[in-house]
C-alpha cells in the first residue's frame, strides 16, 4: 500500500490553500483612545508595573496584527462591561462611551477588511471523529472502528472542531494513512462467500460459564420451580430446560459469567435471543415474580477469570426485562474471540474479601424489603456473524461495483482479488464513480487522472488490480479533497455550505439529498436551507450533533472521569448505572431543546426532567419503571429542572470527592453565561474543601480570597457556585457536609457489603451575593435572578453555536449579526431551534461579504 512518502505531493497538489495577504492599515492611535489612555490606564498598565501583564506604554495601534488587535478587542471589552479601570469613578460615563464608541468603530473595520481580503477563517481538518463518521457513511460501515488509530485532537474554545488546532503534521498524515487502510480492508469483502454463520443454543447448565460465581449463592444460583438447586441436581440434568440462571449482581469486578462454550470465531454482528423474567429472592433462595423491570444490557469481552483485561465494552443496548416471563431480541458486536456476558444494572456488587489471610470469601449485601431483585434466564440462542443479504457486501460494492472476484493467493494479505478483464478501463470507470460519491464537490478530470497515474505505476511495479485500486482509494481519501472543510466564499458556493451544514447537525458528510440541491444551486435559497436544516434536525443522525456538541460543551465526555470517593460517599460505590443514566439525561434534554425549540431559559430552569427508575430515586421523586428516559414533572418544592442542576453537570463541575464552588461557579459562569473568568495566577493554590469537617467551605474561601485582587475576581463566580453547594458530587440533594472526624457519626453497610462510617458536619449555606450586588438564599432564588439573563444566556450559546459549527470563534466583526439574530428572537424568549436557524441564514454560516461599518451602531 501507499507510503507517507509517495502519497505526500497528491495530498499537498490537492489542497486548496487559503491566500493569506497582508494589507495596510494606519496604525495611528484614535485622538480620544490615546487621551483617556494616558490620562487613566498607563499609570497602572505601565513598564514598571504592567498590571495583569498589560504595558499600555508599549501597545501600538497596529490593527493589521491580528495578535494585536485581539489585544485591543479584550481591552475594549474590559473597558466597555466596566471592569476597566477598576474604580468607575476615574473614567466618567461620557468618556467611557466615547472611548468604547472608538474603539469599536477601528476595530470593526480592521476586522471586516481582513474578513473581506482573506475569509472569515482558515480551511480545518476533519478531527478525527468526524473523519470515522465520514468513512463509515461512505463505504456502508456503521460499525467502522478506526478514530483511535489517529492522535487526539487539540481542542480550543471548548470545542475539537476549531481550525487552529486542526492543523496536520507528517505524523498526523501517516496515522489518517493507516486508518484508512484499515478501513478500506474493512470494507473489502472477507471472502468469496459469505462467512459461514453459527448457531449456538443455551439451557440449564450451559446458560452460565460456572456452577457459582463471586458473591456466594446469594450473587447467582440454578433455580427449578422457584426454589434454588444444589450442583449435583444441576449435573444431574444439565440441560433440562426447566431450569433457570437466577442473577443478582451487577456485572463489575469481581465477575465473570456468559454463556458456557460460546465464542465468536469471527468478528461481527450476532444476533441474541433469550427468555426471562424479572424476580426478587427471598430468604432460602426462592423466588418469586418482581413487580419492577430490571434494565440490563450485555458486555462483549474476551473470556477469562475475574481479573478483566482489554476491552470490555457494553454492547446491544439496555433492554428492560418485565416481571412476566418473555422473549427477547438484541443484536451485538463481537470482535474475533470475544464473547459476552450477562450485564444487569443497579443491583449489588458483593465484598470479596480475604479473611485473617484465608481463601476468597464475600459479603452479599442486606436485601431490601421484599427481596433482592434480579432476572431469571430460562433458555439463550446466538446466530452470526450476521451477513448481507446480497454478497459481496454494500462496502465491497462501493469500492469495485459488480466486478467479479475470486480467492486471493495464500501469499497476499488481501481476503479475495478483483478479477479484471480491461484494468485501464476498469480503473479510469472505478475511480472516477468513488471520487464522485466520496468527493463533497466537483472533482476535475485532471485530479481523477492524478489517481489513475497512481494506478498504473502500481501495477507496473507488480501490484494486482485489486492492491492498486486500494491504494489510490487510500490516497484520495487522505487528500485535501476529504480531510479539509473550506470556508463558504458566499451564498454561491453551495457545496462547501452543503458540507458545513452536514458536519454542523450530523458530524458528517454532505447525504445524496443536499449534495443534489448544492448541485442545482438551490440549497442556498433561504426557504430550501431552512427546509433542510429542519430536516436534520428532526433526522436519525441528529443525535451525532448532541452527544459530539454536549460531550464537548458540557464536558459530558468527563462524566466517568473521578470516581465518586466511597468514604463519603459510600451509596455511590460500583454504581455504573447511575452514572450512564446522569450521561443521557442532559443529552435527551437539550435535543427536546432544539427539537421543541424551546427557550434558552431552560437552561436555568423548567417545570420537568427526563428521568428512569434510577434518576427518579436519585433526585428524590416518585418512583417510575423502566430505564428508557421519560418526561417527568416536578413538585414545585423541587430543586431540580433545567440544564443548570442536572445531575451530570454536578459530576463534571466536582473531583469524586468534595466540590468546590470556586470551580462549580467558574464552570457556569463559562460554559452558560458566557462570562469565563481569567486563569488564576501560578501562585495561588486551589481552593481544598476540608473533608474532616473542621472548616466551612465558606472560611475556607474567605482565607483564599483575602487578597483584593482575588476577592474581585472570585465575586464573578464564588456566588454562583455556592447556591449549588446543596447538590452533592453526582447531584443529589444534601443540606449537610459530610466528613471524616468532626459531626455526627453515620455508618452502616453500603449496597456492596462494605461497611462504612462518615460523619454529618457544618449545614450546607448556599445563600450569596451576585457581583451587581444581587443577593439570594438559595438555589430557588438564583435561577430566577439568571433568567432575568436569557439574552446573555442566547448569545454565549449562539457563540457556541459559531465556533462548532464554523471552526472559527466569534470575530469582532461578527458580532453585529450576532446582536441582529438575538434581536429577531427576543419577543419569543430566544427559541434555540430558531437561533440555529438564524446562524444558518446568516453570513457567518454561508460566508458571504462581511458586514458594512456602522458608526452608528
Amino acid at each position: 500500500m501507499m507510503t507517507t512518502k509517495n502519497i505526500l505531493s497528491i495530498f499537498v497538489g490537492s489542497l486548496l490553500l487559503v491566500p493569506v495577504q497582508v494589507w495596510a492599515q494606519s496604525s495611528e492611535t484614535p485622538p480620544v483612545v490615546k487621551h483617556v489612555i494616558q490620562e487613566t490606564c498607563v499609570d497602572c498598565h505601565n513598564s514598571d508595573y504592567a498590571e495583569g501583564g498589560l504595558d499600555l506604554s508599549a501597545l501600538t495601534y497596529d490593527l493589521s496584527d491580528r495578535q494585536r488587535r485581539q489585544q485591543w478587542v479584550r481591552i475594549h471589552d474590559r473597558i466597555n462591561q466596566g471592569e476597566m479601570p477598576p474604580d468607575s469613578d476615574d473614567l466618567p460615563a461620557e468618556q467611557r462611551n466615547s472611548l468604547v464608541q472608538a474603539l469599536s468603530v477601528t476595530l470593526l473595520e480592521a476586522d471586516a477588511k481582513e474578513v473581506a481580503e482573506t475569509g472569515r477563517g482558515p480551511m480545518r481538518r476533519l478531527n478525527r471523529d468526524e473523519y470515522q463518521q465520514n468513512l463509515r457513511d461512505l463505504l456502508s460501515l456503521p460499525s467502522l472502528d478506526i478514530r483511535d488509530m489517529v492522535p487526539e485532537d487539540r481542542e480550543a474554545f471548548h470545542f475539537n472542531k476549531t481550525a487552529e488546532t486542526l492543523d496536520i503534521t507528517r505524523v498526523q498524515l501517516t496515522a489518517y494513512l493507516n486508518a484508512t487502510e484499515a478501513a478500506l480492508m474493512h470494507a473489502l469483502a472477507s471472502g468469496v462467500v459469505p462467512p459461514e454463520q453459527i448457531s449456538f443454543r443455551a439451557v440449564g447448565r450451559s446458560l452460565f460459564s460456572v456452577k457459582a460465581t463471586f458473591g456466594n449463592r446469594e450473587a447467582m444460583f440454578f433455580a427449578r420451580d422457584g426454589k434454588a438447586l444444589d450442583n449435583k441436581q444441576v449435573d444431574e440434568t444439565p440441560n433440562d430446560e426447566n431450569i433457570e440462571l437466577a442473577l443478582f449482581r451487577s456485572a463489575h469486578w469481581p465477575y465473570y459469567g456468559y454463556p458456557a462454550g460460546f465464542v465468536a470465531k469471527r468478528s461481527g454482528e450476532y444476533r441474541v435471543r433469550f427468555s426471562a423474567r424479572s424476580v426478587l429472592q427471598l430468604p432460602g433462595y426462592e423466588l418469586k415474580p418482581a413487580t419492577t423491570p430490571i434494565p440490563m444490557t450485555f458486555r462483549a469481552r474476551k473470556p477469562s477469570g475475574a481479573d478483566v483485561s482489554g476491552d470490555v465494552r457494553a454492547t446491544g443496548g439496555l433492554i428492560d426485562i418485565q416481571p412476566e416471563q418473555a422473549s427477547y431480541e438484541t443484536t451485538v458486536h463481537l470482535k474475533e474471540q470475544e464473547t459476552f456476558e450477562y450485564s444487569l444494572l443497579g443491583l449489588p456488587v458483593p465484598l470479596a474479601r480475604n479473611v485473617n489471610g484465608g481463601p476468597p470469601t464475600y459479603r452479599y449485601p442486606p436485601f431490601p424489603e421484599g427481596g433482592q431483585p434480579g432476572v431469571a434466564f430460562q433458555w439463550l440462542e446466538i446466530e452470526g456473524p450476521l451477513s448481507p443479504e446480497e454478497w459481496p457486501p454494500k462496502s465491497h460494492r462501493v469500492l469495485f461495483d459488480e466486478l467479479p472476484i475470486e480467492t486471493s493467493d495464500p501469499a497476499s494479505h488481501l481476503p479475495v482479488q478483483v478479477i479484471s478483464e480491461q484494468p485501464e478501463q476498469d480503473a479510469k470507470r472505478l475511480l472516477q464513480r468513488f471520487i464522485n460519491r466520496a468527493s463533497r464537490e466537483p472533482v476535475s478530470e485532471e485530479v481523477v487522472s492524478r489517481y489513475e497515474g497512481l494506478v498504473h505505476q502500481r501495477i507496473q511495479e507488480g501490484a494486482t488490480f485489486t492492491e492498486a485500486m486500494l491504494a489510490a482509494y487510500k490516497a484520495f481519501l487522505c487528500s485535501g479533497h476529504i480531510l479539509f472543510l473550506q470556508e463558504p466564499a458566499g451564498a454561491d458556493d453551495t457545496y462547501a455550505v452543503a458540507s458545513r451544514l452536514s458536519h454542523f447537525l450530523t458530524n458528517s458528510r454532505p447525504d445524496a439529498q443536499l449534495r443534489e440541491l448544492a448541485r442545482e444551486v438551490r440549497l442556498t435559497d433561504p426557504e430550501v436551507l431552512r427546509a433542510e436544516t429542519d430536516r436534520l434536525i428532526e433526522g436519525k443522525y441528529f443525535n451525532r450533533f448532541v452527544n459530539n456538541f454536549t460531550d464537548y460543551w458540557l464536558n459530558l465526555r468527563h462524566v466517568n472521569r473521578d470516581e465518586p470517593d466511597v468514604r463519603l460517599h459510600p451509596e455511590y460505590r460500583f454504581d455504573s448505572y447511575l452514572i450512564e443514566s446522569m450521561e443521557r439525561e442532559p443529552r435527551q434534554f437539550f435535543s427536546a431543546m432544539i427539537r421543541e425549540n424551546l427557550s434558552v431559559s431552560f437552561l436555568i430552569d423548567s417545570d420537568y426532567i427526563y428521568a428512569n427508575d434510577r434518576l427518579a430515586s436519585h433526585y428524590g421523586l416518585e418512583p417510575i419503571s423502566g430505564s428508557a428516559l421519560q418526561q417527568v414533572s416536578l413538585p414545585a418544592e423541587s430543586p431540580y429542572g433545567g440544564l443548570l442542576t442536572q445531575a451530570a453537570i454536578m459530576k463534571v463541575t466536582s473531583n469524586g470527592t468534595s466540590t468546590s464552588p470556586v470551580i462549580r461557579g467558574a464552570w457556569i459562569m463559562d460554559r452558560l453565561m458566557g462570562q469565563p473568568p481569567p486563569p488564576p495566577p501560578a501562585s495561588v493554590p486551589a481552593v481544598e474543601p476540608d473533608i474532616r469537617g473542621a472548616k466551612t467551605i465558606r472560611e475556607l474561601l474567605a482565607l483564599h480570597t483575602e487578597s483584593e485582587s482575588c476577592a474581585k475576581c472570585h465575586a464573578r463566580f464564588d456566588p454562583v457556585g455556592l447556591a449549588l453547594e446543596n447538590f452533592d458530587i453526582l447531584g443529589s440533594w444534601r443540606t449537610q457536609y459530610r466528613g471524616l472526624e468532626e459531626g455526627e457519626s453515620v455508618s452502616g453497610i453500603d449496597r456492596a457489603g462494605h461497611d462504612f462510617k462518615y460523619t454529618l458536619a457544618t449545614s450546607v449555606d448556599a445563600s450569596g451575593k451576585l457581583l451587581d450586588g444581587r443577593e439570594f438564599q438559595d438555589i430557588f432564588a438564583l435561577k430566577q435572578l439568571l433568567l432575568k439573563e436569557t439574552r446573555g444566556l442566547a448569545r454565549n450559546l449562539l457563540q457556541q453555536f459559531v465556533v462548532y459549527a464554523t471552526g472559527t470563534p466569534v470575530r469582532f466583526s461578527d458580532r453585529v449579526e450576532i446582536e441582529r439574530i438575538l434581536d429577531a428572537n427576543a419577543a419569543e424568549n430566544y427559541p434555540v431551534r430558531n437561533l440555529i436557524h438564524g446562524l444558518v441564514q446568516s453570513r457567518i454560516f454561508l460566508g458571504s461579504a462581511p458586514v458594512e461599518v456602522n458608526q452608528d451602531e
